[in-house]
């Protein structure tokens, strides 16, 4: 007989929920959604430093020395020197707000229900989706273009295709990332532990390939592409900003991965060993390899796809394409699809499952990549390039999310105490629909970024947009909790 009440029990400080019919029938609540049993919670902390391996070397990492110094006027070593602080700081709000969902095992939309609103809690989770999407769209490109080489390698006639060889290989790989995350958690994490240390061994055999065509002496003299005698604090920051927004989007939705995590300790340890080395490591090898590119194959190629397709080998191009197709899928599943997935559903849990949710992520992703797959079929012509997007990403959208992260920090560690009422979060009786604090925290950072775009004497508040926006936006949220409690709260900590 199925008990009406639900009972949450707790284990070595992990919360578990036994759900009853109020959560089972509540439109708050599905399978894909609900908290992870705690022995589902089997990801240690090799399995979190993989996930993060997997998720680092791409191609958008590989290219951050690159966009640093062309766009923010950095010097080589000032550029890497941002991507490690930069990731180095972003490990506090990952961190931080992986905590919940180890704890409780809940997802990211789930969490929100607790600082945004059980029906408010959408909104916030679009804004990311969105985001996520564009993403998908952008990496799968990259994929795409390495199948399409992988096959001109193996096959000659396929090279005479050119752009409709890589929409078709865009097509395929699109597929490819969708197939694994409709398989689940289990799923990406096989394919985060197996990628991880052949994505490693890429990296080094790009380097043996490169540096005796480059003298690091001479390029890290290489001077920054800024006014003279300017003052290196505000690029530096700017581009420390940038770096910050590249994970800005995982700072909130990781507990969508923590949630398998043993214990707190594993999701910590495993994010420090994953995240700031590889990333630091593998946006330098970048910078070598644009440098060595020159004498490798005549031209300077910024992307390892394209610099890759120049070897004439077909051998040793298709080995290469395929290892890229593997670290583009391993980052693609876990960084841009499982987010979309799970904030999908929490728009209705009961109508969207997880399969329809990651269908609709595949459908906005290609939509929103629509314009650069119709130039590659030369249906039209434009001047807008996917770099361009790229490179104006990392800072717009980070000024966005640095509330959000902000916020939920607050809420959770200074408001909530740790506590929260799990069963609470999947029924409509302990948590507002709608918590106006957090909107209005949130609200209030993005309408001065707004603002600050027109006024020279405001334009620091978006050029620092992730540090000004989250520090404003959970400053506000604890001022006005302070001012009035939510009821919630108490409910949380009985």
């Amino acid at each position: 007989m199925q008990q009406i009440r639900s009972q949450v029990t707790e284990r070595n400080g992990l919360y578990e929920l036994e759900a009853g019919t109020d959560v089972l029938d509540s439109p708050r609540y599905n399978h894909d959604m609900a908290p992870t049993k705690v022995r589902e919670r089997t990801w240690n902390k090799w399995h979190i430093t993989a996930l993060w391996v997997g998720m680092s070397i791409c191609v958008p990492t590989y290219t951050l020395g690159g966009v640093l110094t062309a766009y923010f006027g950095l010097s080589v070593g000032e550029a890497l020197l941002a991507i490690l602080f930069a990731n180095i700081i972003v490990l506090i709000p990952l961190t931080l707000n992986a905590f919940p969902g180890t704890k409780y095992g809940i997802p990211f939309p789930v969490l929100l229900r607790s600082s945004f609103g059980i029906l408010g809690s959408n909104i916030p989770c679009l804004i990311r989706a969105l985001v996520a999407c564009g993403w998908f769209g952008i990496q799968t490109m990259f994929g795409g273009l390495a199948i399409h080489l992988f096959l001109g390698s193996v096959f000659e006639g396929w090279k005479s295709l050119g752009g409709t060889g890589e929409v078709i290989g865009f097509m395929v790989f699109w597929a490819l990332n969708l197939w694994v995350v409709i398989r689940g958690a289990e799923s990406i994490k096989w394919l985060e532990t197996l990628s991880a240390p052949l994505l490693v061994l890429v990296g080094v055999g790009l380097l043996v390939w490169a540096m005796p065509n480059v003298s690091m002496t001479e390029l890290m003299a290489i001077p920054a592409k800024r006014p003279e005698g300017a003052s290196v604090v505000s690029y530096f920051a700017a581009g420390l900003t940038a770096m910050v927004g590249f994970w800005a989007t995982l700072s909130l939705n990781i507990p969508d991965f923590s949630r398998y995590a043993k214990s707190q300790k594993d999701q910590i340890v495993g994010q420090i060993i994953g995240l700031p080395l590889t990333m630091f490591l593998f946006a330098a090898l970048g910078v070598v390899m644009t440098a060595a590119s020159v004498k490798l194959v005549g031209v300077t190629v910024s992307d390892p796809v394209t610099l890759i397709g120049h070897i004439q080998s077909p051998v040793w191009v298709a080995l290469a394409m395929a290892l890229i197709i593997i670290a583009t899928l391993s980052t693609n599943t876990a960084a841009n699809i499982v987010s979309p997935t799970n904030d999908f559903q929490n728009i209705a849990p009961k109508v969207i499952n997880r399969t329809k949710a990651v269908l609709l992520t595949g459908v906005v992703g290609l939509v929103l990549m629509a314009h650069e797959l119709l130039k590659k079929l030369g249906l039209i012509v434009s001047d807008v390039s996917l770099e361009t997007v790229y490179s104006n990403w990392l800072l717009g959208y980070s000024s966005l999310l640095g509330p959000i992260a902000g916020i939920m920090v607050v809420d959770y560690f200074l408001i909530r105490k740790q506590q929260l009422d799990l069963a609470g979060l999947y029924r409509d009786d302990v948590y507002p629909a709608w918590n106006w604090f957090g909107f209005i925290a949130f609200g209030v950072p993005v309408a001065l970024t707004l603002l600050s775009l027109g006024s020279d004497a405001f334009s620091w508040f978006y050029s620092y947009g992730w540090f000004t926006g989250s520090a404003l936006g959970g400053l506000i949220y604890y001022g006005l909790c302070s001012l009035r409690p939510d009821p919630s709260v108490a409910k949380s900590a009985v």
